[in-house]
């Protein structure tokens, strides 16, 4: 897509705070972090968000999953606990219409979250 910011960002036509990636998915730190720990964890490949998915492409959210586990590891999120988010379309969030999960953590979350 040329006018998605986060294609821009996986084909490094635009910048951003790099700490992963891999074959599949891209990881960076938030702009506008919402907790100490904010980071964006991306899909390489474009989908709007999870309701592009065909069923046989759904392998993208466990590998995201297994990302993020690795992320709260490397961030030492993994003892007091992390909060991973994936909002799909506008009413619930979504501001960048690239499938893409955000892990926060590192202060105490509040529930409901809004």
């Amino acid at each position: 897509m040329v006018d998605c910011l986060f294609c821009k960002i996986v084909n490094k036509k635009d910048d951003s705070d790099l700490v992963y990636q891999d074959e599949k998915v891209i990881v960076f730190k938030d702009i506008n972090p919402q907790a100490p720990v904010h980071l964006l964890l991306v899909s390489k490949e474009h989908f709007e968000n999870i309701l592009d998915l065909e069923e046989n492409q759904f392998d993208i959210i466990g590998h995201i999953h297994q990302v993020a586990v690795k992320m709260a590891k490397k961030f030492n999120l993994d003892e007091d606990g992390f909060r991973l988010v994936n909002n799909t379309k506008q009413k619930a969030g979504q501001t960048v219409f690239h499938i893409h999960f955000h892990l926060l953590g590192g202060r105490e979350m509040q529930w409901p979250p809004g």
